[in-house]
């Protein structure tokens, strides 16, 4: 998961988990960016066919069941793009980067794209970098407010940043990505403000997270820092309508049935609970 950690006084927050899981998370990393690089290398040297735009996720939509993240993946491994290791995970991810190479790119792979709350080892801007997005510095960058002195990732910028005050200039980014973030307390409404302020008219603003019909009861549970939420089909209503009184229109239809889902898909082991997930698309009136 991707996470905004917390803190103050512009200071770093301390890595979410505890060192062990750090360090997991920065050999992860390392190995992707390494696959990366390489794969880029080889199938510039090669000059194979052109990679498809994903197709098998909407850009606006619940994971209902776990075929339907299995596809995903499946199509994420046809389309040579290195798998997020916690699988379900590669349903959203995929669900937003064929939006942003879709609605918010014209074809030239020039968008300019800032993932919110990211982590470095996260799929969306390793598989926008695959698709040829980044050659221009600063054009894909990730913020979080546990990242120190900015980094570079075979051209891709890692820096501090804080979702609901980035310091970007108004209108500057094409599109926004937040992935496994807003469930752990951030504040959305300063969040979508921000979000709308960066974005460009017709600009598009991928957001999933945690999500149940029926939420499980998460008392007690504690992660990163703030208790475990789990939003409901009235807390994402809210989320919409609040979305577009910021100016971000929703893309598809959220109905009884779209927020409807056959099985709880994913597990997660710290915590022991199962619910799924859900993308929304907004764009930027």
């Amino acid at each position: 998961m991707s996470e905004q950690s917390t803190s103050t006084g512009g200071q770093v927050a301390a890595p979410p988990g505890g060192r062990a899981l750090a360090v997991a998370k920065r050999v992860a990393e390392h190995v992707l960016w390494a696959r990366v690089a390489g794969q880029r290398r080889v199938e510039a040297r090669t000059k194979g066919a052109a990679r498809p735009l994903p197709t098998s996720v909407p850009p606006t939509g619940v994971l209902d069941s776990t075929a339907t993240w299995q596809a995903a993946a499946a199509e994420a491994r046809r389309l040579r793009l290195p798998l997020h290791r916690d699988l379900p995970k590669n349903w959203d991810a995929l669900g937003a980067v064929g939006a942003v190479l879709e609605l918010a790119d014209d074809g030239s792979r020039s968008a300019r794209v800032m993932d919110a709350g990211s982590a470095r080892y996260s799929p969306v801007l390793p598989w926008l970098r695959l698709y040829g997005l980044g050659e221009q510095p600063g054009s894909l960058l990730g913020i979080n407010l546990e990242f120190g002195a900015a980094v570079s990732r075979d051209g891709v910028e890692f820096r501090y940043g804080d979702v609901t005050d980035t310091g970007i200039a108004d209108g500057r980014l094409d599109a926004i990505t937040c992935m496994s973030v807003i469930e752990h307390g951030v504040p959305l409404e300063g969040f979508l403000a921000e979000s709308a302020r960066l974005l460009r008219p017709g600009g598009v603003l991928c957001v999933s997270t945690d999500y149940d019909q029926d939420p499980p009861d998460t008392t007690g549970r504690t992660v990163y820092g703030s208790e475990v939420h789990i939003f409901s089909p009235a807390e994402i209503r809210d989320l919409v309508a609040t979305a577009e009184r910021r100016g971000l229109e929703l893309v598809g239809t959220l109905d009884d049935t779209v927020l409807a889902h056959q099985e709880r898909p994913v597990h997660w082991d710290r915590v022991d609970l199962d619910y799924t997930f859900i993308l929304l698309t907004f764009r930027r009136r």
